[in-house]
């Protein structure tokens, strides 16, 4: 099924005389990126789009209108303007100031924009998107991307985006390395349950994998003495 691009602006969100704007910088990781442990920024890559009638290249973004979330808005800019779809980051970049390309004129209120950036992990890539006749993308790892940057706003958003993805591989190298240490012999008798009269189950040492352990045992009756 294929979507059309959102035109005009009559749905425009603003904010006193800022115009709302929400985008993302779409990215992946490399299949050639072999050591999990390697510097994050050797082993990602993201997705920037040309302008219409530009030969710059800019992150999807673009008008947060009153019908969607700020966060369905970076979705579907991805979607319009670069034609992927992904995971896209509740939690924003931030927030920047800046001005529309078409006015620059710093002494006018006109123009002024309130952009409201995410982080998007692609998932899908589309061959036909809405926007392909007037614009361009390309994969570009993240040295590339920021000497591209045009403005200083998208140099500060690429940077957050790092130092997010950065402390996001320290967290999950510090999980691995991690590992739970054994009960002791007490805690683990008293999470047993008699279920049968040879059988107890615990939870103690499984509950990380969803299953209960059946420890099998055997009562030890006393022979019966003869009467005297």
């Amino acid at each position: 099924m294929s979507v059309e691009a959102r035109t005009g602006r009559l749905r425009q969100r603003y904010d006193n005389n800022f115009r709302l704007v929400s985008g993302c910088i779409p990215y992946r990781l490399t299949k050639d990126a072999e050591d999990e442990n390697e510097d994050i920024q050797t082993r990602i890559e993201v997705l920037m789009v040309s302008s219409p009638n530009r030969s710059d290249l800019v992150f999807p973004k673009g008008g947060w209108e009153n019908d969607e979330t700020v966060m369905e808005a970076a979705c579907r800019e991805a979607l319009e303007e670069a034609g992927v779809r992904g995971k896209l980051n509740e939690k924003p970049l931030g927030i920047w100031e800046f001005r529309s390309k078409s006015k620059q004129d710093l002494h006018s209120l006109e123009g002024g924009c309130r952009g409201y950036m995410f982080s998007l992990e692609v998932t899908e890539e589309l061959e036909i998107w809405p926007e392909q006749e007037n614009r361009y993308r390309k994969w570009l790892n993240i040295q590339d991307a920021f000497q591209l940057c045009r403005y200083e706003w998208m140099r500060e958003a690429l940077e957050k985006f790092m130092k997010v993805m950065s402390e996001e591989q320290k967290v999950e190298i510090t999980e691995e390395i991690v590992e739970p240490l054994p009960k002791p012999v007490p805690d683990v008798i008293a999470e047993c349950q008699i279920v049968s009269s040879n059988y107890c189950v615990t939870t103690t040492s499984s509950q990380h994998h969803g299953i209960s352990a059946i420890i099998p045992f055997h009562w030890q009756i006393p022979k019966r003495l003869p009467l005297t």
